[in-house]
Order: C-alpha cells, then sequence, then structure tokens
C-alpha cells in the first residue's frame, strides 16, 4: 500500500518532458529555452511491488515471431526500415511539406494490401477525395487498402476498430487531436497523447503503425522531443523541390541497421526507388570538360558515384563564390589549399562548384575531388577519363586515409571506371581498377589532369 508523502508543485519541459522541482527557464535536458511550465501538483509516494503483466522468463526462451519483418513492397523502402514492417512497430516518418511522404506511404499502402495484408490509410490534412485522386494518378488503388478523413482520435479508434487494418497510417499526427487533453491539434500535449495513445494500440493489438511527422523551420521533427524516443523507429524523408531525387535516412531503428539510406525517383505518375541511383549523378558527355571529377561517397552504407563541378570566372574587385550541393566552408578550404599549394591565383576569380543530379555532399573524402575540378578549371585542363578521386585533403596539402574506401572503389569498378586516386599506404586492390596512391595534392592533380 502507497503511503502518502509530502506534496509540492512540479514543472515539466513541454518539448522533452523532464520534469524539475522548481521552474528555471532554460531546460537543463533539451536545452530549450520557455518550455517549462507548471504542470500542477506532484506528490511523493512511496510505491510497493503490485501485479505483473506476464511474469519474467529467460532471454532465450521469449518467442521472437512476433519481431520478424513484413516487406512493404518497396524494396528501397525495405532497405531502411531494416527488411519491412514489424507488426505491432510504430515507425515515424517526418520531412518538408511537398517533398512526397503521402505519394509515398499511399503506394507502399496499395501494395501492402495486394499483398493480401489490410491497410487503413487514416488522413487528416487532405479530403478523402483528394487522396484518391492521387492514388488513382499513381496506380495506387486495392481492395483491401481502406481511407477515411478523421482529425479527431476517438474517431480514428472507431475506424481501427470497424476496419481491423494489419497496417495503420496516419498523416499526419500533428493533425490529430483529443478532446480530453487541453490545446489545440498540433501543440506539445497533443502530439503526445495522441503518440501515446496509438502507441499503444499498435503494441497490444501487433498493428504496424506509420505516423506522418511534420519538421520545423530548423528540419527537426516538430512536437515534444520525447515522440522520437517513444516510436521505434524515426525516418527523416529529405529532397530539393526542385530535385526528383529523394532520400530516406534511417535516425532509428529498433528493428535493423541505423545507418541505411533508400533511394527515390519522385515523377509525374508516383515516386520510384531507385536501386542503383549512381546514374543521375554522372553527367553524360562526349568529351572531357575541364573543371569536372567524380568521386564516391557514403550515404550511410551505401556508396553513391557523384560528379562534381567547379567553374572558374573572370577577375572581379569583389570576387562572388557560390556553391550547390557541397558545403561553403569546405569549398572555401578548398580554394584556398589550391592557391597556396598549387599555384593558381584564385583569390580575385568567381567560382562556382555544384554537384549533379541535386545530392548533397558533406563529407570529408570528396575534398580531393573537389580540389582536382578546381585546379582542372582555373588550369583549363579535364581529367583523365574513366578515373575518379577519393580521399580528405588536409591544409597543408597531403592527402589522408577515408572509411569505407574498398566499397567506394568497388563501386566505381562496377560502374566501368578505370582508375581510382586514392590516399597513400590504402593497401586496397579491385579487379578492373588501377589504384593510383598520391601522398599529397600535387601528386593527384599530376596523375589526374590531361597534360596539354
Amino acid at each position: 500500500m502507497a503511503t502518502k508523502a509530502a506534496t509540492r508543485p512540479a514543472f515539466r519541459c513541454e518539448e522533452c518532458g523532464l520534469e524539475v522541482a522548481k521552474w528555471v527557464g532554460r531546460c537543463p535536458e533539451c536545452q530549450a529555452w520557455g518550455t517549462v511550465a507548471e504542470a500542477g501538483v506532484r506528490s511523493g509516494l512511496s510505491v510497493v511491488a503490485g501485479p505483473v503483466s506476464a511474469p519474467a522468463q529467460p532471454i532465450a526462451q521469449v518467442p521472437s515471431q512476433g519481431a520478424r519483418h513484413r516487406p512493404t513492397g518497396e524494396p528501397e523502402f525495405d532497405r531502411v526500415l531494416g527488411g519491412g514492417l514489424v507488426p505491432g512497430s510504430v515507425v515515424l516518418l517526418a520531412g518538408e511539406p511537398g517533398v512526397g511522404k503521402s505519394t509515398l506511404l499511399i503506394s507502399a499502402a496499395a501494395k501492402i494490401a495486394e499483398s493480401g495484408a489490410r491497410c487503413l490509410v487514416v488522413t487528416g490534412e487532405e479530403s478523402a477525395a483528394q487522396v484518391r485522386l492521387r492514388a488513382g494518378r499513381i496506380n495506387a488503388l486495392a481492395d483491401d487498402l481502406y481511407l477515411a478523413a478523421e482529425t479527431e482520435l476517438t474517431a480514428l479508434l472507431g475506424h481501427v476498430d470497424a476496419v481491423k487494418p494489419d497496417v495503420l497510417i496516419v498523416d499526419s499526427v500533428q493533425t490529430i487531436g483529443s478532446a480530453e487533453v487541453d490545446g489545440s491539434a498540433g501543440g506539445v500535449a497533443q502530439v503526445r497523447a495522441v503518440a501515446s495513445t496509438l502507441i499503444k494500440i499498435a503494441k497490444s493489438r501487433g498493428l504496424a503503425t506509420l505516423l506522418v511527422g511534420h519538421v520545423t523551420k530548423d528540419g527537426a521533427i516538430a512536437g515534444p522531443r520525447t515522440l522520437e524516443h517513444l516510436v521505434d523507429v524515426v525516418l527523416s524523408f529529405e529532397g530539393d523541390r526542385h530535385s526528383r531525387l529523394r532520400l530516406i535516412r534511417t535516425v532509428k531503428n529498433r528493428f535493423g541497421p541505423a545507418d541505411e539510406v533508400g533511394c527515390f525517383d519522385l515523377r509525374d505518375d508516383g515516386i520510384v526507388g531507385l536501386s542503383d541511383p549512381s546514374g543521375l549523378f554522372l553527367a553524360h558527355s562526349t568529351a572531357p570538360v575541364p573543371g569536372t571529377c567524380v568521386t564516391v561517397t557514403m550515404e550511410g552504407r551505401r556508396a553513391l558515384v557523384t560528379e562534381l563541378q567547379a567553374l572558374v570566372g573572370g577577375e572581379q574587385p569583389s570576387p562572388r563564390r557560390a556553391s550547390s550541393g557541397l558545403d561553403s566552408q569546405r569549398v572555401s578550404m578548398m580554394l584556398a589549399v589550391v592557391e597556396r599549394r598549387l599555384g593558381p591565383k584564385l583569390s580575385k576569380h568567381e567560382v562556382y562548384t555544384s554537384t549533379v543530379g541535386g545530392v548533397r555532399i558533406a563529407e570529408p573524402a570528396s575534398d580531393l575531388a573537389l580540389a582536382i575540378a578546381l585546379c582542372g578549371a582555373a588550369t583549363d585542363r579535364p581529367v583523365r577519363p574513366g578515373l575518379v578521386a577519393v580521399g580528405e585533403v588536409g591544409l597543408a596539402g597531403e592527402v589522408r586515409p577515408v572509411a569505407a574506401l574498398h566499397a567506394r572503389l568497388a563501386e566505381a569498378a562496377r560502374l566501368g571506371f578505370e582508375a581510382a586516386i586514392v590516399p597513400p599506404h590504402s593497401g586496397v586492390t579491385v579487379a578492373g581498377l588501377q589504384v593510383i596512391e598520391a601522398a599529397d595534392l600535387r601528386h593527384a592533380v599530376h596523375h589526374a589532369l590531361v597534360t596539354t
């Protein structure tokens, strides 16, 4: 029996849910300002043991059949999920507006329904007629695919009881509200209550659930941070609205690897998974062009062959620097290294750098290819045909080793490249690929650029 102790006010962070004894302006857990508010009265209790839901048993005797993946029919989606959807799992898919979240999920829902499972899609952002038009345009119609437009949690649970689906999709969790919780739909308290209820239903009924989430202007998932801790899988849907390429990154996965990336092509007739997306990131020109160089980047555990381009313009009193798809700070650093270590005077010239296909590169392994492209553009010398360059470049001009070099070179060899410039002492050999080790940037440029 619990004995009542002293009663004192409690304050809770609306962002991460942390409770503190007194009010503070900044949450000590998530470091957010102005999110700590009084949460009522908290009673300190001395708790004694109570009944358990199920007896504990040796871990080897716990059955694992209920935690096996069921493919969705979208291979790239299954890749980031770890093999498919697990019964009772809750997946949070977050992304910017218009990136293609709803299109992907309605397409996956139709394929799940065609495989014999019953799927229910509850939309709170669009009418049922709007979703029906999109599904017809992308040929995502199936007999076991059910659709409902609701914004009230109790109505959503009523549809779940009536349809008894195997897979539930809620688009989106920020649009569903509960009359029993204060605040409007999308608020911190509402999102926490709705998500907790849906997670409880999913776990108790073995219902695979996918929740669509909004993002803030900073790219973070909107709502309380505890939402990401409660769900089993967190996926980030990325893509430039001016490009067809879409990427899904695994942020958290309790049922598989947390560093997978899925590639998709957003078309007029739907969204299609790309099992071999490297072709999107290569320019198809008939003759070598100065200022281009190919590298191999790692997106999670996936190697992608990508082309970098550089253009050096005329001299200007205030030269402009512009980059697309590349980290502007790394571009500035490579400009300084190329000018200081190799000689081309770039400080007074306009310089433009870009990636092909709209892919974004942030890893240092692309430094060597970027420096070669800049040097080629400055000296008007093209790169040798069939060559890739992989390596990090330091401020002293040295070429440093990078991770997963064998996987990068194997992907380059598979696509028909004949030579690769890599950091020294790598010891990597790939059949059909000439591996050239360069200790510094000067040696790399000497092997990469065509001699005039």
